[in-house]
């Protein structure tokens, strides 16, 4: 018995071991896929025509409006059907700026973000009452009611013709061509936005956000404020959403009512479902596919591209449930089981 005991724990040993060995390997493999990531993204302006160079800014503004989305639904599990709302107010509220005011369009991307911040915790205050399937329909019916107050102060945004932009130059005199110059500036924006969104789920405020998601009753009797973190986390991920609108606007210079509909909302809703709840990565996921595959839906079938794209999201349910970075997540843990179990027996 007592030879037993001491190989099972000689074997507990080695597992530990084992394991404190791969999370510090896999700690420098992942800093070296981000590393690679990164120059990669930034040699795409100089190997790719500028339609596709745009292609790719619109995916970075989606995977900011979807991490957003993300931080509210997944992380924090308040479900909306209205964040296409928040993404036009932060179109607008550039385009205004720009049009009206002749502001530098670097502060209106910033004010974009406050302007939903507010509008974001003002509508998720009221809100706090409301659960699951009611607080999907407040929001829906803030997507609803969007487009028809844009079209209504006409003045200001244009009404249904809406407003045409510039694309802005690039500064300091650099030799880009507008699509290079916003595709750097939309992907600085989306590297911090990311990195600010990594601290703040990691830190104490990341794991009372997912503690209200997992059991609001179970957090209040912990001590965390439910009715204020909802809000802070409605009104951040609108703030994300609204800058991502706000490089939208820059990116396509031009901004209507019609552009930020309900479909827009269920875009980003099945984004983030497809990309993968909870998880950081998934909202770049979700923003490739919901920038690519109805452009190949699209060429696979002129006469019904709905349809086509309606099997795409079948087939990405059912073969990935828990969306991309789920599937890709479970894929890597099966690849190295072998590596750990063969380490385990030496």
């Amino acid at each position: 018995m007592a030879s037993g005991s001491g190989g099972g724990t000689k074997t507990a040993e080695r597992a530990a071991a084992a394991a404190a060995r791969g999370g510090l390997a896999d700690r420098p493999l992942g800093v070296a896929a981000v590393v690679v990531l990164l120059l990669i993204a930034v040699s795409l302006p100089f190997i790719m025509s500028g339609f596709r160079l745009f292609q790719f800014t619109q995916v970075l503004t989606y995977s900011i409006a979807l991490l957003g989305l993300n931080l509210l639904t997944g992380y924090n599990g308040q479900f909306s059907l209205g964040h296409g709302a928040f993404y036009g107010i932060g179109a607008y509220t550039t385009a205004i700026m720009i049009d009206r005011w002749d502001i530098g369009y670097g502060w209106t991307i910033l004010a974009a973000g406050i302007v939903c911040l507010v509008v974001g915790f003002l509508f998720g205050r009221p809100a706090l009452r409301l659960e699951g399937l009611y607080l999907a329909l407040a929001t829906f019916s803030l997507a609803l009611a969007v487009p028809q107050i844009l079209k209504y102060f006409e003045h200001w945004t244009g009404g249904s013709q809406g407003i045409v932009l510039s694309k802005p130059k690039a500064p300091f005199g650099l030799r880009l061509t507008e699509d290079q110059w916003l595709y750097y500036l939309t992907l600085a924006v989306t590297i911090v936005l990311f990195v600010l969104a990594w601290n703040l789920l990691r830190g104490r405020v990341g794991r009372a956000i997912v503690a209200i998601r997992d059991n609001h009753i179970a957090a209040e009797a912990m001590g965390i404020n439910n009715a204020r973190y909802k809000s802070v986390v409605f009104g951040v991920s609108a703030a994300y959403t609204g800058i991502a609108g706000a490089l939208s606007a820059l990116a396509i210079a031009f901004v209507a009512p019609d552009s930020f509909n309900i479909l827009l909302s269920i875009t980003l809703l099945t984004g983030i479902v497809i990309g993968g709840f909870a998880t950081i990565s998934g909202a770049v996921y979700g923003a490739l596919f919901v920038q690519f595959v109805p452009n190949w839906a699209q060429d696979i079938s002129k006469a019904a591209p709905w349809a086509i794209f309606g099997v795409f999201l079948i087939v990405f349910m059912y073969v990935m449930p828990r969306g991309i970075a789920g599937f890709l997540h479970l894929v890597w843990i099966r690849l190295t089981a072998s590596a750990v179990s063969s380490e385990q027996g030496r």
